[in-house]
């Protein structure tokens, strides 16, 4: 479909009821990540209408698939939702943990509750920097340990379930180790964990998001945020 068709249809029908199906959806959504999110480095909190221009530029009420996949993910070829589930690009650290423990690849095809969520979570993912770094264990102790012959400080942290960061910044003195040295441990591990975010714009979701699939995304998000310029949804709080 060319953009000034979809432009038409836009006009001609974005006053349709059936358009506005998801706002408590997508309101409620938003506000579950935005608190999820809310102490992560760089994050702004994500305007509910963004994500409501975005199903409008996926789907739309006309669209067959607005009752099922009104964000689109989960449709066949696209990889994002998977992505999401697998955990190795960062879905378990953008996701709520309720969020995360309802979703599923089935309720994400078939419920548009789960859809939106799940859209959502995909695009944050996608929006977000991720590092690994070394995490101490809540309520681990540091602990002293000897010095063996043939010990290093990688030897002695992966001993002792730690991380050599930790160990390092445990005993900073302590540059080589002697047998009989005394070494504080304590339990870490290295995880994934978001450091920073890009900017939520409607040019970063086209190339992050859409994949530049379609090279007038961003204009067709910006165009249905026109319409949805200063409304609000009323929904039960």
């Amino acid at each position: 479909m060319s953009y000034e068709k979809w432009l038409e249809g836009i006009k001609a029908s974005s006053g349709d009821p059936a358009w506005n199906d998801y706002d408590c959806d997508i309101q409620a959504a938003v506000s579950e990540y935005n608190r999820h999110l809310g102490t992560t480095t760089g994050f702004s909190p994500l305007d509910w209408r963004f994500v409501k221009a975005m199903l409008w530029t996926e789907t739309g009420g006309a669209n067959p698939e607005w009752k099922k996949k009104p964000m689109q993910i989960g449709v066949p070829g696209d990889a994002g939702m998977m992505a999401l589930l697998g955990d190795k690009e960062g879905g378990k650290q953008i996701m709520p943990p309720n969020i995360r423990a309802s979703l599923s690849s089935d309720s994400i095809r078939t419920n548009p509750a789960h859809n939106i969520r799940g859209g959502i979570g995909y695009m944050l993912m996608r929006m977000a920097n991720f590092a690994f770094v070394s995490v101490r264990e809540p309520g681990s102790r540091v602990q002293e340990v000897k010095v063996g012959p043939g010990d290093s400080f990688d030897k002695i942290a992966s001993a002792n379930s730690s991380t050599l960061q930790v160990v390092r910044e445990l005993n900073p003195g302590l540059n080589i180790l002697h047998k009989g040295d005394v070494v504080k441990v304590q339990k870490a591990s290295m995880q994934k964990v978001i450091t920073g975010w890009r900017q939520i714009n409607a040019t970063a979701v086209m190339v992050r998001y859409n994949g530049s699939r379609d090279p007038r995304y961003a204009d067709k998000v910006n165009v249905c945020l026109t319409y949805l310029k200063g409304r609000d949804a009323e929904c039960a709080s």
